[in-house]
């Protein structure tokens, strides 16, 4: 990685369909070149893929939550079965196993609080490995570099 390499990825990131010709102008090389840097960048897995940026509100998502949970036992087993139940569940978008007095940190995204709180209560809070759930209710986010 070089500097050209890396104002390659933070073009990509702001505009992951932004043509090959453009790119190359931005960061300063021909397009053949531009080109096999990106094919590399893609080789080597540092450009994992390409995502479009949706709307929630125009999805019907009214309502964002970060949540944390901390398990009844500390196993690999609970720490599998739990992450299985909520690969499932939709209305988890993120799911980070974290070091502190939890072992997870949630993002939810739900219709609005109704929904959310079905979730909480008849899914989430069902499963039988939780022990603690903290709900976070995200009231803005005036910067989000999510993809």
């Amino acid at each position: 990685m070089d500097a050209i390499d890396t104002r390659i990825l933070r073009e990509l990131s702001r505009d992951g369909r932004l043509p090959n010709l453009s790119l190359a102008e931005r960061v300063g090389l021909s397009p053949s070149a531009c080109l096999r840097r990106v094919q590399d960048l893609e080789r080597r897995g540092i450009i994992k893929g390409y995502r479009a940026v949706l709307d929630p509100a125009k999805l019907g998502v009214g309502f964002v939550a970060y949540i944390t949970v901390g398990l009844n036992q500390h196993t690999k087993v609970a720490q599998e079965a739990f992450e299985r139940a909520v690969a499932r569940a939709p209305e988890v978008r993120e799911c980070h196993n974290i070091t502190g007095t939890v072992e997870y940190l949630l993002r939810v995204e739900a219709a609005d609080l109704a929904a959310y709180k079905h979730f909480h209560t008849e899914v989430l809070g069902a499963l039988p490995q939780v022990q603690t759930l903290t709900t976070y209710v995200v009231m803005g986010s005036p910067k989000d570099d999510r993809a």
